[in-house]
């Protein structure tokens, strides 16, 4: 594991210092052999104070488990409490406990912060529903749900960085204030001045256009396509849908990425299907404990989805297939399924359970449902586009792509037809210079840490909640 090398390291230098080396609480409970004068420095998340020996378990955010330190009682104070912050010095020792390899035998123990224990919001020993800690945004990272949730979203990005390099992409930082709406991706945030700024510009816009918070970094990315091939962003993107439900955020994260010279479909499913299973075996090698915790507590069927997933072939059926599979379900739904609407969340989960709850990739869409830059199919009467989404147990769509519309005439047509043709003169510029087909796609990373996790609040898997916002606190 990482942690027992960074310890095993840490402590190898030990024996060249006079003074007391820091570990974090990962890399003590990793440790391969005893060590004197270490510093551990933390939170108590339990005090035990017996006749002959108090007991404190302190926790830095490093790892689920906490560390057992074995302290003698006249260490004892009263601002020693749950909560309190701390920073012990002694010998690192093999702990007599199966449940723990090393534990901290103190010989100091500095309070650094004190704790009111009776207005923390946070009960020691408590299971804290996550409906009662959504209530204290700025405190429930030091729950170990949410402690848990946070290091497992650091590894996720981690791998799906990994995954993009490894196999020759390139990263873009895309715009996050720009005069493009994707057309049709979601509401737009308005970027303007504050009303002094406005007053003395004479109510202009600022950028001389109005401009927005992005909604998504594709039309930017393929900009990228036409020089480096490969490409991906993983930033910000905000909708400004005014909703409140366990589904939507105002801000939120998305992975885009962008294939030139793909002239198939499936080669931009293949890559999602490899991102998916990639990026899912490193969380679950790297954050065992952590992903248990969830599996147990929180959703208990999501282990053996997770399996599934990492060991089955995605399916993957056609637009007229789902309508038609809809049509005959024994099922009511709220929106009667039609060909030529849209796929609604029921829909998705119904599709997914049909095909024996494994993801699904459902392609090839009505024309008239998607935006202006998907690729026609030119299929005759029922016209559609080579357009992808993909399903996934318990969420819906979790990611969704397409080949993009590389032939200069066919975009050119459609842009008229929008009357757009003006606004996206540039994008008709990428056709006229070079233009390859190309395709893409982009996963909403909440939405991937919600299938993966069994979270049904999105909101729970946001560093700070706050109605459908996480910037508010």
């Amino acid at each position: 594991m990482l942690g027992a090398r960074g310890g095993w390291q840490a402590l190898r230098r030990c024996s060249s210092l006079s003074r007391a080396v820091r570990l974090r609480v990962r890399e003590a409970l990793g440790a391969r052999e005893p060590a004197d004068e270490v510093k551990v420095q933390g939170w108590v998340r339990s005090v035990r104070a017996q006749k002959e020996v108090l007991f404190l378990h302190i926790n830095d955010g490093s790892s689920l488990e906490n560390l057992q330190v074995v302290a003698d009682p006249s260490l004892e104070n009263r601002d020693l409490t749950f909560g309190s912050a701390v920073e012990v010095e002694g010998k690192l020792v093999k702990s007599p406990h199966r449940m723990q390899n090393m534990e901290l035998k103190a010989e100091t123990i500095r309070v650094v912060g004190p704790c009111d224990t009776w207005s923390f919001p946070l009960k020691m020993k408590e299971r804290h529903p996550l409906e009662y800690i959504r209530q204290f945004p700025h405190l429930r990272c030091r729950n170990n749900t949410l402690g848990s949730l946070l290091r497992i979203r650091s590894e996720a990005t981690a791998a799906i960085h990994s995954f993009f390099q490894d196999n020759g992409y390139v990263h873009i930082h895309t715009p996050i204030i720009t005069s493009n709406d994707c057309e049709g991706a979601g509401e737009l945030f308005q970027i303007e001045a504050s009303n002094e700024a406005r007053e003395s510009a004479e109510k202009t816009h600022f950028f001389n256009v109005p401009a927005f918070l992005t909604v998504s970094g594709q039309l930017h990315l393929e900009v990228m396509a036409g020089a480096f091939t490969h490409v991906f962003t993983f930033g910000p993107t905000f909708r400004a849908e005014n909703s409140q439900s366990r589904r939507h955020l105002a801000e939120f994260y998305m992975v885009e990425a962008e294939l030139s010279f793909t002239e198939n479909l499936q080669d931009v499913m293949q890559v999602i299907e490899d991102l998916v299973k990639t990026a899912t075996s490193t969380v679950l090698s790297r954050c065992p404990c952590d992903v248990e915790l969830f599996h147990k507590y929180v959703a208990p069927a999501q282990k053996d989805r997770l399996e599934q997933m990492l060991k089955n072939k995605f399916v993957t059926i056609s637009y007229n297939e789902a309508v038609e599979i809809l049509k005959q379900a024994s099922q009511t739904f709220a929106f009667k399924p039609e060909w030529g609407c849209d796929l609604q969340t029921e829909h998705e989960k119904y599709l997914v359970k049909h095909c024996g709850e494994v993801p699904v990739f459902v392609i090839n869409y009505p024309y008239d449902l998607k935006p202006f830059y998907m690729r026609d199919n030119e299929d005759g009467s029922q016209r559609t586009v080579a357009a992808v989404d993909l399903l996934v147990p318990g969420i819906g769509e979790l990611c969704g792509g397409s080949l993009r519309e590389e032939r200069l005439p066919f975009l050119e047509s459609r842009l008229q037809r929008l009357g757009l043709a003006d606004t996206y003169q540039w994008y008709l510029d990428l056709r006229k210079f070079g233009s390859v087909p190309h395709g893409g796609f982009g996963m909403g990373f909440e939405r991937y840490l919600q299938y993966i996790l069994g979270v049904d609040n999105i909101k729970d898997v946001i560093p700070f909640p706050r109605f459908s916002h996480s910037c508010l606190l």
